[in-house]
């Protein structure tokens, strides 16, 4: 569905998602603006004296702490300007994502893109988990990704796309499966490649300027324990997955400091029994027959056996799976299923955990991860229909 506007055609989505994001910007309160999400704690970050990965360490991948920074110093420390800054950054890269999402309906379903990319707006319209954190970004430059391997660009353009979103946020790196089944070996070789040498060279140089806290960077996720999934429930661990104070980030020592309760069954463990099921997925599926519609699926369905091995799951996370969700499940699944990953995210965060009320989490955790398996399964079947098909 598109608008004619002048002499430019305007996907109706687009649209939509422009006039209700940006008349909640100009209304809404600056403390409504930060809301429940990071924006304290990624300007407290950027007032760390020096360079991220340089001078302290932070538990993200390297471009969103640069460009924290650089937000930090270009509006010269003005903590409400810095905060306007971040939202229009964020706003970009939504816009982005959604023009992808436009994109890749009308090369799957071979029409014009119409209520899966209108529902894909509705849903960054409706929700902040798209401005209250940075993973916007990365978000986009794995739809980007995505939307390359479809249309078979440039091996190198959807490496570099995937370098940058691995480089935001580790998540993107789970394209890469897909890509090894779903397309011919030299191509996934290619973009795999180009993945390795773009993200070594900037682990590379930054571990050469300041080796301490570019490892105690990589290494305080692994520290940080479970929160918010079933494995954080048989930890004992009713917490979030937020570290300590930001000053902590000048000792590198501190990036390995446990937080809390030890794991009862090691992920390393369940590694194991998680990665037997996916390795069965990715040589059952018919991915080299399936076309690009079985791709989106299998990326999916990737990223639902991530997510329930994790020992950790940040309610933001459901923006990654919301565009695969639209964009690649039946007409009558995909509205239903995307409804309900946002509500019942949205009930664990900001509806009960802000109210303090972490005695709650055995019930969002529970109905989330009954979700997961769900969405695994549904994602399977689809792809199951491919291979009987063929």
């Amino acid at each position: 569905m598109r608008i004619q506007i002048l002499s430019w055609s305007v996907p109706l989505s687009i649209l939509v998602f422009i006039f209700a994001r940006i008349p909640f910007i100009l209304s809404v309160n600056y403390e409504g603006l930060r809301g429940y999400g990071d924006f304290v704690h990624f300007y407290h970050l950027a007032e760390l004296p020096g360079l991220p990965f340089i001078h302290y360490w932070v538990e993200f991948p390297p471009i969103f702490p640069f460009l924290n920074s650089a937000a930090y110093h270009l509006t010269r420390t003005t903590e409400h300007v810095y905060t306007y800054l971040l939202v229009i950054l964020f706003f970009a890269a939504d816009l982005g994502s959604l023009t992808l999402a436009n994109k890749l309906e009308e090369t799957l379903y071979g029409r014009p893109a119409g209520w899966r990319s209108l529902l894909y707006a509705a849903a960054l319209a409706g929700i902040a988990y798209n401005w209250w954190f940075f993973d916007s970004l990365a978000v986009f430059f794995t739809l980007l990704a995505l939307y390359l391997s479809v249309k078979r660009g440039p091996a190198w353009q959807t490496g570099a796309a995937l370098a940058l979103g691995v480089l935001t946020k580790l998540f993107p790196a789970l394209i890469l499966p897909a890509l090894w089944r779903g397309q011919t070996w030299k191509r996934a070789a290619a973009v795999s490649l180009t993945v390795l040498a773009l993200c070594g060279a900037v682990y590379g140089g930054l571990w050469a300027a300041s080796p301490a806290f570019t490892s105690a960077s990589l290494r305080s996720q692994s520290a940080k324990g479970s929160w918010e999934t079933i494995w954080a429930l048989l930890d004992g661990n009713l917490r979030t997955g937020n570290f300590g104070p930001e000053e902590e980030r000048l000792d590198p020592a501190s990036a390995s400091w446990p937080r809390g309760n030890p794991a009862v069954i090691s992920p390393w463990l369940s590694l194991l029994a998680f990665g037997a099921l996916g390795l069965a997925a990715f040589l059952k599926s018919p991915l080299d027959k399936a076309g690009p519609l079985g791709l989106l699926q299998f990326t999916g369905l990737t990223w639902v056996i991530f997510y329930l091995w994790s020992p950790g799951w940040s309610p933001q996370w459901v923006l990654y799976l919301l565009p695969l969700i639209l964009l690649s499940l039946p007409d009558r699944l995909a509205p239903l299923l995307a409804a309900l990953f946002v509500l019942v995210n949205l009930l664990e965060w900001p509806l009960l955990l802000s109210r303090g009320m972490f005695t709650s989490l055995p019930l969002t955790i529970s109905l989330r991860t009954f979700l997961l398996v769900l969405l695994g399964l549904l994602w399977w079947q689809e792809l199951s229909k491919k291979r009987l098909q063929l």
